[in-house]
């Protein structure tokens, strides 16, 4: 039987539903297209569900709020009440029906153990579950119990569910310590229903300055929009001189100072620029008040100044008090915490397993959260090492905690360790799993000057050039590719194009089978992912080079799950053109398919007679490839460059890249203007590569 909906439920309050609802749906959304989101029974319909409105905005769903739940508690007490439970499930067998016959899958969230009360139970869960015929997902909360009342609770859980009808899932035990899952790993060992383990997670129980300001409508007096992800370990009141204060500072603390306890803060803001202190994560104060102009003046002056500053209107007594009782939440901005969060399920789980237990139609369609997700576990399941030579820009920097905290690619930092770690710090970032190398200090300095002297000494290189070259960060984070200390590189952030591929070109070089240096753009489409190249590197190549840019952008294509259909781009297509451009592009397509007959390929042919289908009909109506081409190869830069952010920007198309091909190991260019989520894809792109040519 197909499956087409999944039914999550958690026995205890906080055992992690939202958790393990994202952890599928990354693995839905990698595989299908229109997915929803249904929770049968919310708090109320006059307040907002932080569930469906995570999910729907974290995960793009097409699908509105109102579809997204079945009643509130006060409808089903009333329905329950009246001993009117059938009439109940009926209506919620419609609702959910609806979804099912207008989406590939649903994936729904059962009630809250917070909802519960004397009228709704527990067991409410598993007969909607049986009735919308969804197969059945329990969360245990293992944090206050033995191993072996977790153990019983897996045992009851699932012959109850199953003695109701319910098909098994799995099961997942969150919260757990090492000796709780080393304990539980013996007890399951021949158990028959599939149990998923997941350890405790402090930072993920840990409110955030987002949190804050969300909880006690704290007014911001300084905030950079990225620092509300900021985690908050604990909560210090500044009551003591500052000579003493200072002793009990920890990292991450958030301190509650009135803002006119001016040697405070100046003393704060000393802990910061020294690495005598732990790095706090926020201050607020108290009362409303703000800090003397002459502070403020101080502090709008630095360089770098990374930490939030709140105020609130509550006296010092009532803050500390409220922060107690704000709840940590993972939201849509919490960047961090869901990289963590999804790190932790992916380790954990078998992908596979619960890929091939869903059974579902595989949609054709391809979106950009599809492309991405695919990506990320691809990256996940053969991690390599990648080096990012550009540690003194703060998007390097969160990109490679995201990085880490998703599994994605074990990172290398190059520079100074001090000042990386000061950096990182600063930022609030836990990069403490990165390997870093002070290139200008390492014990491969010499090994990595010899080698690059002993390649390139024919071509004039003396000695001290070479030691200069490798003395930069492009250069040495290239070489550590080369010889096997990375597998790949990403640079460019600040660094140009030419910077980042010179090393490239002089150090890793092309493969055999290729001798131009190329790139490719994935455009991002709103159901499919189209291959632009080349719109980076080459500025106007000839008909040869040309073939090989559509033959590197084919086998690219390819290799990320992107069946090859090459459109040769001109402004004329087949035979009703001529002059030197158009002969070039005629040329270039009979070079490949000499090379590569068996490759689907057609040129020369405009833009829309290889996108669209009705022209092609038209123009070209035996082609196999016109009107469904995947692979775009332009003629020269200019067309390319202009043509990719036309569409970018046109079409609110997300534009991946460049990403360069052709060399022996891969090298990857940012733009200057990148975000982190780009430095993130590129990463992840480049491991998949790495990946690829080992």
């Amino acid at each position: 039987m197909n499956i087409k909906s999944l039914f999550i439920s958690a026995q205890e309050k906080s055992a992690g539903t939202l958790f393990i609802s994202m952890g599928m749906m990354e693995i839905l959304k990698r595989n299908l297209h229109r997915v929803a989101f249904f929770r049968p029974i919310i708090f109320s319909k006059n307040v907002k569900d932080a569930d469906i409105v995570f999910m729907l905005k974290r995960y793009n769903l097409n699908i509105a709020y109102e579809d997204a739940y079945g009643f509130d508690v006060e409808y089903v007490e009333n329905m329950i009440s009246k001993n009117q439970i059938n009439e109940l499930i009926n209506e919620l067998i419609v609702k959910f029906k609806k979804l099912e016959s207008a989406y590939d899958f649903v994936l729904c969230e059962g009630i809250h153990k917070s909802f519960l009360t004397s009228t709704i139970g527990y067991d409410l869960n598993i007969k909607i579950a049986q009735n919308f015929g969804a197969p059945y997902i329990n969360i245990i909360n293992a944090q206050n119990l033995t191993a072996k009342e977790v153990y019983e609770n897996i045992l009851i859980e699932n012959k109850s569910s199953t003695c109701q009808g319910c098909t098994h899932f799995a099961t997942f035990v969150n919260r757990l310590d090492d000796t709780k899952q080393k304990a539980l790993e013996e007890k399951l060992k021949n158990y028959e229903f599939q149990t998923y383990l997941l350890k405790e997670i402090p930072e993920l129980d840990m409110p955030t300055i987002g949190d804050v300001i969300d909880g006690l409508g704290a007014k911001t007096v300084v905030l950079n929009p990225e620092d509300v992800t900021r985690v908050i370990r604990g909560v210090k009141v500044a009551a003591l001189t500052l000579d003493n204060f200072l002793d009990h500072i920890q990292e991450d603390d958030l301190i509650i100072v009135a803002a006119d306890r001016s040697e405070i803060i100046l003393g704060l803001l000393g802990t910061l620029y020294s690495s005598a202190y732990p790095n706090i994560t926020g201050i607020i104060f108290p009362f409303d008040m703000r800090a003397h102009p002459n502070i403020q003046k101080l502090i709008s002056g630095l360089k770098h100044f990374n930490v939030p500053i709140l105020a609130v209107p509550t006296d010092t007594y009532e803050t500390a008090k409220n922060l107690a009782n704000v709840k940590p939440r993972i939201q849509v901005t919490s960047q961090r915490k869901i990289a963590l969060a999804l790190g932790l399920f992916n380790s954990s789980v078998d992908i596979q397993a619960i890929e091939a237990k869903i059974a579902s139609a595989v949609s054709t369609v391809l979106t950009p959260m599809m492309f991405e997700y695919k990506l990320f576990e691809s990256a996940r399941l053969n991690k390599k090492r990648i080096v990012l030579p550009e540690s003194s820009d703060d998007r390097i920097l969160r990109a490679a905690e995201i990085i880490l905290r998703r599994e994605v690619a074990d990172i290398t930092l190059i520079g100074e360790e001090k000042k990386i770690r000061e950096s990182y710090l600063r930022l609030g970032l836990d990069l403490s799993k990165v390997t870093i190398i002070d290139h200008l200090n390492s014990s491969l300095m010499q090994e990595f000057v010899t080698t690059f002297y002993e390649m390139r000494k024919a071509k004039g290189l003396t000695l001290r050039a070479a030691e200069d070259a490798m003395g930069n960060t492009n250069y040495f984070g290239t070489m550590m590719v080369h010889l096997g200390y990375a597998d790949g590189m990403v640079s460019g952030a600040i660094h140009s194009t030419g910077e980042t591929i010179r090393p490239a070109l002089q150090i890793i070089k092309t493969t055999p089978d290729i001798k131009i240096v190329s790139s490719v753009f994935f455009m991002c489409l709103e159901t499919k992912v189209l291959v632009y190249g080349d719109c980076a590197v080459n500025q106007d190549p000839n008909a040869n080079e040309l073939a090989q840019i559509a033959i590197s952008s084919a086998k690219t294509a390819a290799s990320f799950g992107i069946t090859p259909k090459v459109a040769m781009l001109s402004y004329s297509t087949g035979e009703s053109g001529s002059g030197a451009d158009v002969d070039k592009v005629r040329e270039a397509t009979n070079i490949v398919k000499a090379k590569n007959p068996e490759l689907l390929i057609e040129g020369p042919i405009q833009y829309d007679a290889a996108i669209d289908k009705d022209v092609a009909l038209a123009k070209l109506p035996n082609s196999k490839v016109a009107g469904e081409a995947t692979v775009f190869i332009f003629p020269d830069l200019n067309t390319g460059n202009n043509t990719y952010k036309a569409v970018q920007r046109s079409s609110d198309a997300i534009a991946i890249g460049p990403i360069l091909q052709g060399l022996n190991k891969p090298i990857n260019d940012l733009s200057r203007g990148c975000l982190v989520e780009d430095i993130v894809n590129t990463v992840a792109i480049t491991a998949i590569q790495a990946g690829q040519n080992r």
